[in-house]
C-alpha cells in the first residue's frame, strides 16, 4: 500500500462461463468462482453479461427472464459479496418499472460490494449488428459508465458492444481511469474472436489502461476472457470452450511507467467536450 492509500498492486480476477436457464444455478456458479477468487486474494472479480439466465439459442431469453433490480438474483449477488468480502462486476436485465410507457428490459451493468451495489450502468450502446437487434427488447442508456474505487485503484466499466466505440473508452480515461472492465456476452462468427482480441487489446494500448475482459463461453459466445497491460500485453487469457478463471496483479509502477513512455493521454491534440 502506498502512502497515499492506493495499492501499489490490485489482484483481479475474470470468470468465464456457460450463464444457465435458472437463475438459481447461476448463483450457485458465481458463489464458487467468487470464493475461489477469494481465496487467491483477489479484490474483484469480473463476470460476463447477461448473468441472470442464458438460453444459447434464443437470443431473447436474457430478456425475457428480467428481474427487478431489488428481485432475488440481485439480492443474492449482495449476499456472495459480502460473503467472501470481494467486489463483484457483471451485468443483469432488469425489468421495467411498474406502469413505464417503455416496456423494454435495461442491460444494467453492476459493481457490487460488501453486500451494496456501489454503482450501476445501463448499456449504452446496443448490439444492432451483424443481424442482431438488441434494442428491439432493450432499452439504451443515456450517460457515460462510471468509474469505480478499488483499494484506490478507479476502475471503469462498459458493456460488450460498447468496445466497439473508442469514444467510450476514452471518456473513462480522461475522468482517470486505471483500468476498464468490459462484461460481455460475446457472438460467435466469423472474424469475431479477431475483433474481440484486437478491440480489447487496443482499448488498452490507446489509453494505456488495463482491460478486464470477460465474455460468457458456450455454443453461441466465444469465450476468450482476458486480461490485458497498458501497453498491450496480454497478462492471462482463457479457452474458447469450457469455464475458466484467470487472474493478475494489476501494477501502479508498470501502469505510471507505461504512461510515461506512451503519454497518449497528455499528447492529445483534440477533444470532445461531453468525454471529460
Amino acid at each position: 500500500m502506498r502512502n497515499d492509500g492506493c495499492a501499489t498492486r490490485l489482484p483481479v480476477t475474470v470468470a468465464q462461463f456457460t450463464v444457465a436457464r435458472e437463475p438459481e444455478r447461476n448463483l450457485e456458479i458465481i458463489d464458487g468462482f467468487a470464493g475461489e477468487a477469494a481465496a487467491q486474494g483477489a479484490r474483484l472479480l469480473v463476470l460476463p453479461e447477461g448473468l441472470i439466465a442464458r438460453d444459447g439459442d434464443d437470443d431473447a431469453f436474457a430478456a425475457a427472464h428480467a428481474q427487478p433490480m431489488d428481485g432475488p438474483f440481485v439480492s443474492g449477488l449482495t449476499t456472495i459479496s459480502a460473503k467472501h468480502n470481494i467486489t463483484l462486476m457483471g451485468t443483469v436485465h432488469v425489468a421495467p418499472v411498474e406502469g413505464a410507457e417503455d416496456s423494454r428490459v435495461s442491460n444494467v451493468f453492476l459493481a457490487i460490494r460488501d453486500g451494496e451495489i456501489v454503482a450501476s450502468y445501463r448499456k449504452l450502446h446496443l448490439y444492432d449488428a451483424f443481424s442482431a437487434e438488441e434494442s428491439a427488447v432493450v432499452e439504451p442508456g443515456e450517460t457515460l459508465p462510471p468509474i469505480i474505487d478499488i483499494d484506490g485503484w478507479r476502475v471503469g466499466v462498459m458493456t460488450c458492444y460498447d468496445v466497439r466505440f473508442p469514444e467510450a473508452a476514452r471518456s473513462l480515461a480522461v475522468r482517470g481511469a486505471d483500468a476498464i472492465v468490459v462484461a460481455a456476452a460475446w457472438v460467435q462468427g466469423p472474424l469475431k474472436e479477431y475483433h474481440w482480441k484486437l478491440m480489447t487489446a487496443a482499448r488498452a494500448v490507446e489509453n494505456t489502461c488495463y482491460v478486464l475482459a470477460c465474455s460468457e463461453v458456450s455454443s453461441r459466445n466465444i469465450g476468450c476472457s482476458r486480461i490485458i497491460s497498458p501497453l498491450g500485453e496480454v497478462l492471462a487469457e482463457a479457452g474458447d470452450s469450457a469455464a475458466e478463471l484467470i487472474a493478475a496483479n494489476l501494477d501502479r509502477n508498470a501502469l505510471e511507467s507505461a504512461r510515461q513512455t506512451l503519454p497518449v493521454l497528455s499528447n492529445r491534440r483534440f477533444a470532445d467536450p461531453q468525454l471529460r
